[in-house]
């Protein structure tokens, strides 16, 4: 049976976490962000508030609206506050394993019985993470994509022993947020990361190996692939240290050399060069802002 949601709560405050957040309270759900700190709540609760106000400036949100949707929002830093009230619990920390995993089985000990648990990872197998509670059939993937508001995908990952109503909810859910849900299997990278991380992988061995320079290959590929931004600026912005750990999931899930990270990958999150996160990574970026300040190769 498709079950109706209204209330949802949200684990972790950053970039994913507070796009998440967003969507739902202004579709008019009652969400609850929590995170560890108490500052990220802060961050979160203003990158929020300014993103509402650019729809504001652009007409497609009224002052009404940017309230309500405020209002909507709660912050705990109490896991077990957090989601003792909520339909659905959508996790969306760092993407690392063991964090997620003990994640899930802190939630499975507190959240309702029949509370749906969710997960935005990029790439760690579902099946793995529902293992880790007592309610494998109501876990799910909810690979939302960046800036969550503004992206229309979500990709819908079934792990091994979802329930075929707990997918069928989701994807209604995700029809009610004006998003389009795309129902996958759980293997490493899904669909989404299995096709884009080996393409931004070799687009980084093209560079490591001379062939072009960064500028060159991304220009190759936005105007002869119609791409709306070049591989290597798209890795800065996903971070390059995300796009590392994704590859090392292919390659270990896999064990296929062609999904092994490029060494200059390697080599540059070693060296703290992670994208726009860091201000630099293949290009140098204002501070705080996504703008580009140079347009070379740094490393």
């Amino acid at each position: 049976m498709v079950q109706t949601i209204q209330n949802i709560s949200v684990i972790g405050a950053g970039t994913m976490g507070n796009g998440i957040a967003h969507l739902f309270a202004q579709n008019g759900f009652k969400v609850d962000l929590i995170d560890v700190s108490q500052p990220q709540l802060d961050k979160a609760l203003a990158t929020i508030s300014i993103n509402l106000d650019r729809q504001l400036l652009k007409g497609t949100i009224t002052e009404e609206a940017k309230l309500s949707c405020l209002q909507n929002i709660s912050t705990n830093t109490s896991l077990a506050a957090g989601v003792k009230n909520a339909q659905l619990v959508i996790e969306a920390a760092t993407e690392n394993e063991d964090l997620k995993l003990k994640i899930f089985k802190d939630i499975d000990e507190t959240a309702p019985a029949d509370c749906i648990l969710a997960t935005n990872t990029s790439s760690i197998s579902i099946t793995k993470i529902a293992a880790a509670t007592n309610r494998p059939s109501n876990v799910i993937g909810m690979h939302f994509m960046n800036p969550v508001p503004v992206m229309k995908l979500v990709e819908v990952i079934n792990g091994y022993a979802t329930a075929k109503d707990v997918t069928q909810t989701i994807i209604e859910l995700c029809r009610k947020l004006n998003k389009v849900p795309c129902e996958v299997n759980d293997y490493p990278g899904f669909i989404a990361n299995r096709i884009l991380m080996p393409m931004i992988n070799e687009a980084i061995y093209s560079l490591y190996e001379g062939v072009a320079g960064v500028e060159e290959i991304d220009t190759v590929m936005k105007l002869g692939m119609a791409h709306p931004m070049g591989p290597l600026q798209l890795a800065d912005f996903i971070g390059l240290d995300v796009c590392h750990s994704i590859l090392k999931v292919l390659y270990d899930g896999f064990g296929n050399p062609k999904y092994a990270p490029c060494p200059l990958l390697s080599n540059m999150v070693a060296a703290g060069f992670l994208g726009v996160k860091s201000g630099a990574g293949f290009y140098k970026y204002a501070a705080g802002s996504k703008e580009l300040v140079v347009s070379e190769r740094i490393v």
